[in-house]
């Protein structure tokens, strides 16, 4: 089958011409209701994405990421290594819930909260915006030689650019390593942590390159969120969605004659203005249906409503709607597959909810000493030596740590010349211990034991231990 010659299909993202070459995007400064929401929600989440390395819960920093100690505090909840389960459920929470989101309302993450969209349109646009200009003098200003004003903008953009992806890198290396080493290693001076340093540049780097050139390549090549919306989308998904039926009527759109009957003429509502593709921030015409490149950042909604109420005609033409609720005017309903996300997100918020209750402040684990049997002394004793490891997941100190047996009669003897043994805050504590029980009371080679950890007389943590012993041959 032959394809017409006036009519055309979209087999290219935007961002790319016919030469296979970068198309730079020059979006329209967008405005309007929903542009104004989005501000708060997005300064909102600029305060927090800057605040939270820097806000202390009990003496334990809001968020933060340390994978080279392993060690994790979420919204004030540490995580060490052994709490690593707990990080686990925690992460597949966040990424059903993610997924139930984007089933019920399409790409919304990516418009209103994803930080790479905020950052980019909130903060690098908006100075784009104020020193070039908008959309035209942007486009003027590419396209114009290397003169004085085009020298001075240019060096002044990248500059600016410059210092806030060095702030930002602070930010992120405050969430990986602790804000208060950050700020210890700029009180020391830059020079005195020389590996730090060159993390930080890295950082610097990869942030710039991406907010002052890779920009929405980011959302359309880079980010594997935006290929799921083929998998998880379907027709009763909300998304940022035009109108066909109202737009194209049976005679398609037509540019806006005044004072011409175009309901009469079987004209839809869309005059092909190309206002809702101009301030598209990564290129796309949403008239194309549901595309990937799209991150329901809703600009277009706020343009085409603003041209709609301009040329008297009911807005809504691009809104948020499902494909049957324009097709079919079906009122969007919880779908079998939204139900049953919510139920797996309910149980594993019920699973994590109940593991954070249980979960002990004080972890101990008592491991035999590799290599070394049991050893029979005076009296028919017969000693076991372990190790012992004390982790503690407080913002305060442990001390006077004690362990006693339970039900088994027998001594356990440190070896330490310390009297009071102290776990710190967010630390640890190790070292050896010698487990003595009389031969009389073991029953069999092998008895498992049950050691209780004690903090001033204060039962804070239970572990279990193999002690060996002579075998029985009766």
């Amino acid at each position: 089958m032959e394809t017409p010659e006036n009519e055309t299909f979209r087999d290219s993202i935007g961002t790319v011409t016919k030469e296979g070459k970068r198309a730079w995007v020059f979006p329209k400064k967008p405005s309007g209701k929903l542009y104004e929401y989005r501000k708060i929600v997005s300064y909102f989440l600029l305060v927090f994405f800057i605040a939270s390395p820097f806000i202390k819960i009990n003496g334990n920093q809001f968020l933060m990421f340390n994978i080279l100690e392993r060690r994790f505090n979420i919204f004030g909840f540490p995580f060490w290594p052994q709490d690593f389960h707990l990080f686990v459920i925690s992460m597949i929470i966040g990424v059903i819930a993610i997924t139930l989101f984007t089933v019920a309302f399409g790409r919304i993450f990516c418009g209103w909260i994803c930080p790479q969209t905020i950052f980019m349109e909130m903060v690098f646009r908006r100075i784009e915006y104020w020193i070039d200009g908008d959309r035209g003098a942007q486009m003027r200003l590419d396209k114009q030689a290397w003169n004085s004003e085009k020298i001075r903008k240019r060096s002044l953009k990248w500059f600016i650019f410059l210092i806030i992806s060095f702030v930002i890198a602070n930010v992120f290396l405050a969430y990986l390593i602790g804000s208060d080493k950050v700020i210890q290693y700029i009180t020391d001076g830059p020079f005195q942590h020389i590996n730090t340093l060159i993390s930080l540049l890295i950082f610097t780097a990869v942030f710039y390159f991406v907010f002052a050139w890779f920009r929405e390549q980011v959302c359309i090549i880079a980010c594997p969120y935006g290929r799921l919306q083929g998998v998880l989308l379907d027709t009763k998904s909300i998304v940022v969605a035009y109108d066909h039926k109202r737009g194209e009527a049976e005679n398609g759109r037509k540019k806006f004659r005044k004072n011409e009957d175009r309901e009469s003429l079987g004209h839809g509502d869309c005059i092909d203005c190309f206002q809702c593709v101009n301030v598209c921030p990564t290129g796309i015409d949403i008239r194309n249906g549901t595309q990937l490149e799209c991150v329901n950042c809703t600009a277009c909604i706020d343009e085409c409503d603003h041209i709609m109420e301009s040329i008297n005609l009911p807005k809504g033409l691009i809104r948020y709607a499902s494909e049957d609720e324009i097709a079919k005017k079906e009122k969007f309903k919880l779908t079998a597959r939204m139900k049953g996300y919510f139920a797996v997100l309910f149980i594993l918020i019920g699973i994590l909810t109940g593991m954070l209750f249980l979960r002990n402040d004080v972890e101990a684990r008592v491991l035999r000493l590799p290599g070394q049997l049991y050893e029979h002394k005076q009296g028919d004793i017969i000693s076991n030596v372990f190790t012992y490891k004390l982790i503690n997941k407080t913002s305060n100190n442990i001390e006077y740590i004690n362990f006693k047996l339970r039900k088994y009669k027998g001594e356990i003897k440190l070896v330490s010349s310390k009297e009071n043994i102290i776990v710190p805050q967010q630390g640890m504590a190790e070292g050896t211990l010698f487990i003595e029980i009389d031969k009389k009371d073991l029953k069999g080679d092998k008895n498992k034991l049950m050691i209780e950890v004690y903090s001033n007389d204060k039962l804070i943590e239970t572990t279990t231990v193999n002690f060996l012993g002579p075998r029985s041959f009766n």
